[in-house]
C-alpha cells in the first residue's frame, strides 16, 4: 500500500510539474500578439560577423526600439542559418537606460524562460519564442536583450544593418546594470523579433519590406533616422507598429546580401504576428545588377521586367490570401548612382515597373516615392536636397519619404 502511495505522489508531482508550462502555453495561445520590433535575418559575411572567440562563455547585449507598447512581451530568437543546434544558456530583457550605452534600468530587468526553463537549445534552421513575461512597455521604448552563449554558432544568423550598437563581454552578465569594457559591434545577432500583447485591442503592424533604402543606408548608429522611424513618429497614437524588414543589397529575384525577396517573404512578412499592411519597396538592385558589369540584351531587359512584375504578383496574392493589404512603392530614381551607372535601357525598365505599381488594381494602395524625391528638372535623378550617393536618399530624403506616405493607407479595413 505504501509503495502505491509513493507512486501516486510521484505521478501527481510529475503531473503538476507538466501542468505549469502547459497552463502558460494555453494562456499564451489566448493572448493576441502583435509585432513591436522585427529584423530580417541573414547569414552575415566575415566582416559582419562576431569573432568565434567573442561568443565563448560570453554575454551579448543588444538594443532595439519598440514601435508599439504592451503589457506583456516575448522575444523571438533565431538560428535560421545555423546548421547545428545553438544553445543560449540564459536570456534577459530590460529597458535600456540610454540609446548609445549598454546600461539598463535594473528595476525593469526580467529573466526570459523557454517552456519554463532558463536555457534553450534552438534547432538548426529554426526560430524560438520565449515564454511571455509581464513587463509594461510604452511605444518607442528601447529594450535591451541580453543573451549568454556557450560557444559561437557554427553559422551565424543576424542582421548587419542594425544601425544600433551591441555589446559583448566574457562571462555571465545578463542581469548586470552595465557592461564596462565590453567590445562593441553595430550589428544584431540571433534576435528576430519582439512581440507584445498590446494595450489597445485594435493594434496592428505594418511590415516595411525592402532593400538598403528601407534598412537605412547612411543612417548613423543609435539615431533612429530611417524612413521607417519617421513613419513611426507620424503614427503616434494610432496603435500601429512598423516592422523594418529591409536588407541592404536585397533583390526580388536573386540571392545576394541575404535571401531574395520571394524566398524570405513567408518568414519576414506573412509570419509576423498582427500584420495588416505591407509596404513593398524592392527592385532597384535587380535593375542595377543587370547592367553593372556589362550591357544586357533587349531580351534580358524585358525578361527582368517581366520576372520582377511576376514576383510582385506572387507577393500580392500571398499577402492578400492572409488578409494583408499590400501597398506598392515606386522605385526611386538612381540615374546618379556611380555604383550602378544605369543607362537609358535600365531607366526604361524602372519606368515599366513603376507603371505597373501605379496602375489601379495591381496593389491595394500606392506610395509614389519616385514622384516625391525625383528632381523635376532631371527626373532620372534624386533631387539634390534628398540625395546621398545617387542611389540612396540622405537623412532629409528619408524624412521626405515618411512625409510622402498618405496615412489613410493604413486605415482599418
Amino acid at each position: 500500500m505504501m509503495l502505491r502511495t509513493r507512486r501516486s505522489l510521484a505521478v501527481l508531482a510529475l503531473s503538476l510539474a507538466m501542468a505549469a508550462p502547459l497552463a502558460a502555453q494555453a494562456a499564451q495561445v489566448k493572448d493576441r500578439w502583435v509585432g513591436a520590433w522585427a529584423s530580417a535575418q541573414l547569414a552575415p559575411d566575415a566582416k559582419n560577423s562576431l569573432a568565434p572567440e567573442d561568443y565563448r562563455d560570453a554575454t551579448l547585449r543588444q538594443v532595439v526600439r519598440l514601435s508599439l507598447g504592451g503589457d506583456k512581451l516575448r522575444v523571438r530568437l533565431s538560428n535560421t542559418f545555423g546548421t547545428r543546434p545553438l544553445t543560449i544558456k540564459a536570456a534577459h530583457v530590460a529597458v535600456s537606460a540610454a540609446l548609445d550605452s549598454a546600461r539598463i534600468k535594473p528595476e525593469t530587468d526580467r529573466a526570459l524562460t523557454f517552456s519554463g526553463r532558463t536555457e534553450v537549445t534552438i534547432p538548426a534552421g529554426a526560430e524560438y519564442w520565449s515564454d511571455p513575461i509581464a513587463l509594461k512597455v510604452a511605444p518607442l521604448t528601447s529594450l535591451a536583450i541580453s543573451l549568454r552563449y556557450v560557444e559561437a554558432p557554427d553559422v551565424q544568423t543576424g542582421h548587419p544593418g542594425s544601425r544600433a550598437t551591441s555589446y559583448v563581454l566574457a562571462g555571465d552578465h545578463v542581469a548586470a546594470a552595465d557592461l564596462p569594457g565590453a567590445k562593441t559591434a553595430d550589428r544584431w545577432f540571433q534576435i528576430a523579433g519582439v512581440e507584445v500583447v498590446p494595450t489597445a485591442k485594435k493594434a496592428a503592424a505594418i511590415v516595411a519590406f525592402g532593400d538598403s533604402i528601407t534598412d537605412g543606408y547612411g543612417v548613423q548608429p543609435n539615431t533612429n533616422l530611417r524612413w521607417t522611424d519617421a513613419l513611426i513618429e507620424r503614427l503616434k497614437g494610432k496603435n500601429l507598429a512598423v516592422l523594418n524588414q529591409g536588407i541592404g543589397g536585397n533583390r526580388v529575384l536573386l540571392d545576394g546580401l541575404g535571401p531574395n525577396a520571394l524566398a524570405r517573404f513567408e518568414r519576414d512578412v506573412l509570419s509576423q504576428p498582427g500584420v495588416t499592411h505591407l509596404v513593398l519597396l524592392e527592385g532597384v538592385n535587380d535593375l542595377g545588377t543587370l547592367t553593372r558589369e556589362a550591357p544586357a540584351t533587349p531580351e534580358a531587359h524585358k525578361a527582368l521586367v517581366d520576372q520582377v512584375i511576376a514576383a510582385y504578383r506572387q507577393m500580392i496574392a500571398r499577402a492578400r490570401a492572409r488578409g494583408i493589404k499590400v501597398i506598392g512603392a515606386t522605385i526611386l530614381p538612381y540615374g546618379g548612382s556611380a555604383y550602378y551607372h544605369p543607362g537609358p535601357e535600365s531607366e526604361a525598365d524602372r519606368q515599366a515597373i513603376n507603371a505597373f505599381i501605379r496602375a489601379p488594381g495591381n496593389f491595394d494602395g500606392v506610395i509614389d516615392w519616385d514622384k516625391a524625391l525625383r528632381d523635376p528638372a532631371k527626373p532620372t535623378h534624386l533631387l539634390k536636397a534628398y540625395d546621398n550617393d545617387g542611389l540612396h536618399p540622405n537623412l532629409a530624403g528619408y524624412k521626405a519619404m515618411a512625409q510622402a506616405i498618405p496615412l489613410s493607407l493604413f486605415d482599418a479595413k
